[in-house]
Order: C-alpha cells, then sequence, then structure tokens
C-alpha cells in the first residue's frame, strides 16, 4: 500500500488528511491540532519567536508536531510516499526552514540592511530527510506550492483557485476568516490582495471558553422561542447539530440531544455578538445583562472580555475590505460576490457575518467554500501536474499587494473600528469620522439575494477512520537559571497557565513552557515579573524528543 498525507499549516493549527494513493485518492483519516505549536497568538508572533529563539529550536517544534500528527493516523512511516502542504509563506517557509525576515520586516531598506535574499518561493518538491521527519519514509516526496509573490502566499492561491473566483463576470472579493485573514478583490482582471492580522479570535482563542473548529464545539446560534437561543453544536464529522435551547441571560433552557459542548469557536463569537446587537443584550462596550455575560449550554460563557478581543479581530478584517474597496476605487454596488473560506468562512451565517462586518453590507450573493488550503493540499498530493497548475495560475494573475501594516488607510479605519467596538462609538458618528478622513461611510445593508454553501463543514471528508484530534502538541521549551529561586512568580503570572517551575533539588530549579499555549514575545509576563531578573525567554530550549 501506498499513501500520502495532504498538510494544511494554518496560523491557528494544523490540519491533515491521510490517502491512500492507490484508491484513486481515497481520504481514510483527518486529524488536527487544536492550537499552532509555536509560541504566539498571531503570525507576527510565531515570526518574532522565530528570530529570536533560534530557527533550529522553532523548525524543530514545527517538525516534532507534524510527526506527531502524521503519527495519529496509525500508518507506518515507509508506507508514506509523499507529502503536499499548504499554507501561507511564513508557514511554509519556516516549515521548509528558509528565509522568513523578508515576510517579518516591512520595507526594502530593512532588509537590505539586514542583507536579506528573498528566496523565489516557486513550486518544488523535496525530500522528508531534508527537513528531519520520521513519520514518513525518508525519502518521500514533499510537494511545497508556490506564491504568487512572496507575500501572496500558496493559501490565497488556493483561495482563488478552489473558489473559481477567477470565472466570475462581475467584482468579487475573498477571504480566509482566521488569525492572519488573507482576502483578496478582483477587479476588472486584476487581484488585489491584503493581509489583516485579526488575531485569534476568529478561531475561538485568546476567548475565555474558546477552542477551534471540532467535536464538541459550539458553531452557531439562532434566537428561538422566548428569546431563548438556540445553541448548534459540531458533531464527530464537524457537522453543525441543534442542540439546546438557552436563555442568554441566565443560561437556563433545554438540552436538545446528547451532543455535550466544552467550547465556543470563532463563528460562535460571532454569532453572540450578532444576537447580542440584533436583540439588544448588547449595548457596545457592554454585555448588557445582570452578570454582564452571555449565557451558554454546560455552562460555556461569553464574557465583555471576548466581546472586546472578538470586535478587535472583526473590526481588522473589516478595515481590511473597506481598505481594498478604497485602494481600488470601487463603489460599494460594483462588489456582487463574497467567498467565504476557512473554518470560519465554512460555519458562520452570513447574515451574522453582515451584521458584524465581517461580510461586506452590499452584495447579490455569498459562497461559503470551506478549507480551501487543506483541499488545494490534497489536490497537489495526488495530482502529479498539480504544482505545475498551481505555478501556471501564480505566473498569469496580475496583483498587487497592499501592506496593512504600513497603508494609512487601514490605519484610519482601524482606529475607527476600535473606537466603535472598544468605546461604543454610535454608527453615525462611525461614518461621521470615515466622512471627515476622506472615505466614504459604510452604506446601510442589504442583504445578499443567494447565500450558497459548497461544504457542510470545513473538512467535508473525514474518512472511514474517522477524525482524531491531537488535544495536547506535547512540546516544550525548558531551561535552568543559576540565580532562579524558585519563587513561582512566572508561574503564577503566566495568563495562560503554560509555564511549571519544577524544583530538582539542591536550590536548582527548572522552568518548562508548554509551547503551543505560551503567547510567546507578544506577553513575556514570566520575564518581566521575575524579581532575579534572570529569566531570559530567548534562551529557552526544546526538550529532547521523547
Amino acid at each position: 500500500m501506498a499513501y500520502g498525507i495532504a498538510l494544511d499549516l494554518g496560523t491557528s493549527g494544523y490540519r491533515s488528511h491521510l490517502v491512500d494513493l492507490d484508491q484513486n485518492g481515497r481520504i481514510i483519516s483527518t486529524s488536527i491540532t487544536m492550537r499552532h505549536p509555536l509560541p504566539g497568538a498571531n503570525i507576527m508572533d510565531h515570526l518574532h519567536f522565530w528570530m529570536e529563539n533560534g530557527e533550529d529550536v522553532g523548525h524543530r517544534i514545527i517538525i516534532e508536531t507534524v510527526d506527531k500528527l502524521i503519527a495519529m493516523h496509525g500508518t507506518k512511516a515507509n508506507e508514506i510516499e509523499r507529502l503536499a502542504v499548504c499554507g501561507n509563506p511564513a508557514q511554509l517557509s519556516m516549515f521548509e526552514k528558509i528565509e522568513i525576515r523578508d515576510l517579518a520586516f516591512a520595507g526594502q531598506s530593512m532588509l537590505k540592511r539586514l542583507n536579506v535574499k528573498v528566496p523565489e518561493r516557486k513550486a518544488h518538491s523535496i525530500k522528508a530527510d531534508e527537513l528531519g521527519l520520521t513519520s514518513v519514509k525518508k525519502t518521500a516526496e514533499i510537494r511545497i506550492p508556490p506564491s504568487i509573490r512572496h507575500e501572496i502566499g500558496a493559501d490565497a492561491l488556493a483561495m482563488i483557485m478552489k473558489t473559481k473566483m477567477l470565472e466570475e463576470k462581475g467584482t468579487c472579493m475573498v477571504t480566509d476568516y482566521g488569525t492572519n485573514a488573507e482576502m483578496g478583490l478582483l477587479y476588472k482582471g486584476e487581484l488585489y490582495t491584503g493581509s489583516a492580522a485579526a488575531g485569534p479570535a476568529m478561531e475561538g482563542q485568546s476567548i475565555e471558553y474558546g477552542m477551534l473548529a471540532a467535536p464538541e464545539a459550539i458553531s452557531d446560534l439562532a434566537v428561538g422561542p422566548g428569546g431563548k437561543w438556540y445553541n448548534y453544536v459540531l458533531d464527530a464529522k464537524l457537522r453543525p447539530v441543534q442542540t439546546s435551547l438557552i436563555d442568554p441571560k441566565d443560561g437556563s433552557g433545554r438540552i436538545l440531544n446528547d451532543i455535550p459542548a466544552r467550547g465556543i469557536t470563532g463563528t460562535g463569537c460571532v454569532a453572540c455578538v450578532a444576537l447580542g446587537l440584533e436583540t439588544g443584550v448588547i449595548k457596545l462596550p457592554n454585555i448588557d445583562t445582570p452578570d454582564h455575560m452571555l449565557h451558554l449550554m454546560n455552562g460555556i460563557s461569553f464574557y465583555e472580555k471576548d466581546l472586546h478581543e472578538a470586535g478587535k479581530a472583526m473590526g481588522a478584517i473589516r478595515a481590511g475590505h473597506r481598505t481594498l474597496i478604497e485602494e481600488v476605487g470601487i463603489d460599494d454596488d460594483e462588489l456582487k460576490t463574497m467567498f467565504l473560506a476557512g473554518a470560519s468562512g465554512t460555519y458562520v451565517d452570513p447574515i451574522k457575518a453582515q451584521v458584524v462586518g465581517l461580510v461586506p453590507r452590499v452584495l447579490d450573493k455569498t459562497v461559503q467554500a470551506g478549507n480551501t488550503s487543506l483541499m488545494m493540499a490534497y489536490d497537489i498530493l495526488v495530482d502529479d501536474d498539480g504544482l505545475d497548475k498551481m505555478q501556471d495560475v501564480a505566473n498569469a494573475i496580475s496583483s498587487k499587494h497592499i501592506m496593512f501594516a504600513t497603508s494609512k488607510t487601514f490605519e484610519d479605519i482601524y482606529v475607527n473600528e476600535i473606537a466603535y467596538w472598544d468605546e461604543g462609538m454610535p454608527f453615525s458618528m462611525f461614518n461621521d469620522v470615515l466622512r471627515d478622513k476622506g472615505y466614504r461611510p459604510l452604506p446601510d445593508i442589504r442583504r445578499p439575494k443567494e447565500t450558497i454553501r459548497i461544504v457542510s463543514s470545513d473538512i467535508p471528508i473525514v474518512g472511514s477512520r474517522g477524525l482524531k484530534v491531537l488535544d495536547n502538541v506535547g512540546v516544550y521549551l525548558v531551561n535552568s537559571f543559576p540565580e532562579c529561586i524558585g519563587c513561582r512568580k512566572c508561574e503564577k503570572e503566566c495568563p495562560e497557565r503554560a509555564l511549571t517551575v519544577y524544583d530538582m533539588g539542591s536550590k536548582k530549579f527548572k522552568i518548562q513552557i508548554a509551547t503551543e499555549h505560551c503567547l510567546g514575545t507578544a506577553c513575556k509576563n514570566c520575564e518581566s515579573v521575575c524579581p532575579q531578573k534572570c529569566f531570559n525567554f530567548s534562551e529557552l530550549k526544546i526538550v529532547n524528543r521523547g
């Protein structure tokens, strides 16, 4: 038997298929992680960790995680002959262990000072032993897809190809709703792209009860009788099922079937905010209930801090959409179709998404396309000409990338979004500020005439062996600092409970950090609260395998 692995390297987690290469590419099983293995909550955190702690440490964390994910499929390594990956340029570059500084720094002058040689990032193949992978054959072919340009990656190309947006006659937009929200606007044959660092809330992270789209996650809500809300939970095949009817003000209600909930996805957060705004339970910037939280099933709650975290993500994505529209100079009425990709783009209700700003306010049609990155990894795994086809499309697309990090338009609009979500700026004032700055106001919402869902879940086929979840990546950073007195202040102040201090005896202490839970360089509470000033985050090293 010959097997292959299709692997989506996402910013918030990894997803993979085991594929039978002898039986017309039959998907046998699916395995996913619940988080990204590198410390941090977004792509910039991952890049900073990579540069600060060293590429050897970062690459080993990634490869060990991929090995564990593939091992969950239960197939012998010597039977896996091929692996195909897809993801954004940063994730693919870190997986392959090539230059990433051109993605971390904006501006050619900085890259010149650092003597950075920008890699080509064209479609190519390498062997597994070049990466240190042990879960597949040493000689297994690793297929790596191209970027359109160095900053417009294979994930964006996957969105374009799998949604078939190039076949659309009118102006259309596509977005992969994730931590690093990639988006594109196609106008008169030219593709304008951007990437908004929306933060992890769209993937259900940095939310009190948040989790990725996985079994037992609340993925949607709907208003039911008596002001109560129906809760929809993902089943074992990642399909949303109406599971309970709960009063969001106090948690009372009834369970409708035996599928429990253990958390809430990003799309569940979107539903909370949209329904809260529409029913008056949310009056920005507050949740207008006695205890200032929304109650869902099984004791899961949505807090005001979650509202503000979600607002930052939704505001960043709307600011990205508006920046593309302003930069291209189109009228709102010209935008006809919106393609939604990724797990969040699959499970979100497009009408609720329109309420909170994730979908443009004037549209004819929305199309939900699923996890296009994993779909594309599958395509290039089973099709020997797949890489060439992707490269041909990449070469043919005329594109312009807008760096939101340096865009004055994005900055102005995003500041407005923060005032709306965090300070409760009235919507009329929101539009007044836009006009004062020379931008067009947001139009009144016009519901799309069509809402098309191509797939029932973001991973439509999980395979006969089912879905396996790698809850604990199990990769740790450790070190001992001679001046450490074992006060455990670093452990107590870690917001994600990722850090543990071990007493090794003889007044020696070991620091251990679970990489998947650590917020990385964006936090460093552990380093800043150390009374001895001996904790140095950049000196942490990955523990030996096993």
